[in-house]
């Protein structure tokens, strides 16, 4: 029996649920967590995988913040490896094939096992307030539930609608048969607008119906780091994805069908993610002979794989013939279908960066419900939300991250800064500050300021500061200490570079642009010295000089986050605003100049009338 009276109800178990849900209690609040179906808990309704470009950032963030999606997300690895190599170390990023049923069991057990937390099935349908407070929830079965803070992290639930084809059906993803269908009007009762956005997923098909010699395979890395800061051990057993590609058949099926496609007959009135698109998006927008195709095992213990590259909502039929065209599916069988997915949502702009809503003291919300699309982001937002839920509860000042502390800050300031009118993805190109954002940085940036907040555990913190040292004394060692002038010399002629006329230390090599980490550790001057530790040491010498820009620039910004916009200002009556700026301005109501000139419509222009502004006013 739950009880009546908690701190904290979150309503949702996704991976925004989840982490919220556990940040509070982990902060010592009363939290009761609403589920609509207990085996939809941290479920992968669509790709079975973490991590990924920009978003393998926000997993290493979340980790070092003491949350937990790192952590259960190395529990269930098929496979790992790191992306972007090719590329410099500011957009490095893991990604992780998971068993989707092994990360949904281990976060369900991690809800019910953690002190502080009630997890119970069930439906809210309204949220109550009084005197602009949130007091409590009334259930769908007529429940009544007080709280003094409520996190909604609906996902993709909140009056959800599947469509394949001409069929239509309200339920919830990957055949979980309920949706949340009342409280999308109390949400638009508290003044949220609320939008209607759409995401797709492709077919499931049986492993023994695939022809894995027409295919390329694609191995995991061995020998990196997983995800979660607390992880030692490497990933040594994995299991391979595949390669694939459409072809000229496939294309051709698709266009001969499009006219029963929902996306484009008018059935479907969503909107999509335009940097996920569709297959018959990709074939209709794209002129490409093909298209990449990458066949993914969804756990240890199924016979379903996972088809990337090919979401879809055709109709049944024209998917069977569509999915057999691809080498290597010719004789597949679908275990089930692509679908497309429609759900309510809000405009995140309605939030305070804490994830508060900004009319509705003790309310957050978090995950796909702000117009985000994504695991990774979904799990940041509620983490967020979570922490400043409990905050709220003990009185305690907020917490926040800003665009040059973590990828989540970028997120977040996206969001309920600029909004969104397409589900939000994070991209590394989205952050002005990567070489400072870069994943093997996360724990050093955000460690100290969870334990501060009483999230970070003594053990994480003391793994931080042991790493941190490590670090530190191979920069001294690197500025005093001199390889071997021989090697050096047979080093630099190999990679086709002036061979040094004298000695030279270790940072004077690793800031050779020819000269790789790699390299420099084949010298084995640093033997002692962990990989990562070396890596992140080598990073900082070799781009010191972007380094040192990126953190003047940080410090020129900050200026303008510290200059605050006083609550009750009347942007109708400040002289010189354009009508857009004032129009934006006093809808979104920033809370600083920094904020301000990030607002879409808001010209340089319109920041020195507010400058000039806060200047007379002062005096």
């Amino acid at each position: 029996m739950m009880k009546k009276n908690y701190d904290v109800i979150v309503i949702g178990a996704g991976h925004a649920g989840i982490e919220a849900a556990l940040a509070a209690a982990r902060l010592k609040a009363t939290v009761l967590v609403f589920v609509t179906e207990l085996k939809a808990v941290g479920f992968m309704a669509c790709n079975p995988a973490v991590g990924g470009t920009a978003k393998g950032h926000i997993v290493r963030e979340i980790d070092a913040l003491g949350g937990e999606m790192g952590v259960s997300a190395d529990a269930a690895l098929l496979q790992i490896k790191m992306l972007n190599r090719g590329k410099g170390p500011a957009v490095h990023c893991l990604r992780g094939q998971e068993d989707k049923y092994l990360y949904s069991r281990i976060m369900l057990e991690k809800l019910r096992n953690t002190e502080n937390l009630t997890l119970a099935e069930g439906e809210v349908s309204r949220i109550i307030t009084e005197g602009g407070r949130v007091s409590r929830v009334v259930t769908a079965a007529g429940d009544i539930v007080r709280a003094r803070a409520i996190v909604v992290a609906t996902g993709v639930y909140l009056n959800s609608r599947i469509i394949i084809g001409d069929e239509s059906r309200n339920e919830g993803p990957s055949g979980f048969k309920r949706s949340a269908s009342g409280l999308t009007e109390s949400l638009r009762g508290l003044g949220l607008e609320i939008r209607r956005f759409k995401t797709g997923t492709p077919a499931r098909i049986a492993k023994d119906s695939i022809d894995f010699s027409k295919m390329q395979i694609q191995e995991g890395e061995c020998d990196i780091h997983c995800f979660s800061h607390l992880t030692d051990e490497k990933l040594t057993v994995q299991q391979p994805c595949y390669l694939t590609y459409t072809n000229a058949d496939t294309h051709r099926i698709i266009k001969e069908n499009i006219s029963r496609s929902p996306l484009y007959n008018g059935e479907i009135k969503g909107i999509g993610p335009r940097y996920c698109p569709s297959i018959e998006d990709k074939v209709m927008r794209f002129d490409k002979e093909r298209h990449q195709i990458f066949i993914e095992p969804e756990g240890r213990d199924t016979d379903e794989m996972y088809v990337q590259g090919m979401s879809s909502s055709l109709p049944r039929d024209v998917q069977e013939r569509m999915y057999a065209t691809v080498a290597g599916l010719e004789n597949v069988r679908i275990l089930r279908y692509a679908y497309a997915i429609e759900y309510d949502c809000i405009d995140a702009r309605a939030l305070y960066h804490t994830y508060q809503v900004k009319h509705t003291e003790g309310l957050y919300t978090a995950g796909q419900i702000n117009g985000s699309s994504g695991y990774e982001e979904a799990a940041a937002q509620g983490l967020i939300a979570g922490i400043n839920a409990a905050l709220y509860v003990k009185n305690e000042p907020p917490f926040t991250l800003s665009r040059s502390e973590a990828y989540i800050g970028v997120l977040t300031d996206d969001l309920v800064t600029k909004g969104t009118n397409e589900p939000y993805r994070m991209m590394t190109a989205r952050a002005e500050h990567r070489i400072l954002l870069r994943e093997d940085t996360a724990d050093l940036r955000l460690t100290p300021r969870a334990y501060a907040v009483g999230l970070a555990s003594e053990s994480r913190f003391a793994r931080m500061q042991a790493r941190k040292a490590e670090i530190e004394n191979t920069l001294a060692r690197a500025l005093k200490e001199k390889p071997p002038h021989a090697a050096v010399t047979d080093l630099l002629c190999r990679l086709g570079g002036e061979a040094p006329k004298k000695g030279m230390t270790y940072a004077e090599l690793i800031k050779r642009p020819e000269v790789s980490v790699e390299d420099v550790r084949a010298l084995h001057g640093f033997d002692d010295i962990s990989e990562q530790a070396f890596f992140t040491a080598v990073t900082e010498i070799k781009y010191e000089g972007y380094l040192k820009k990126e953190e003047a620039d940080v410090k020129e910004r900050a200026r303008l986050e510290e200059r605050l916009l006083p609550t009750d200002i009347d942007y109708s009556t400040v002289s010189g605003l354009r009508t857009e700026a004032r129009q934006k301005l006093a809808a979104l109501r920033p809370q600083n100049i920094g904020q301000a000139s990030r607002i879409s419509g808001v010209s340089p222009a319109d920041i020195t009338v507010l400058l000039v502004y806060l200047r007379t006013r002062k005096s």
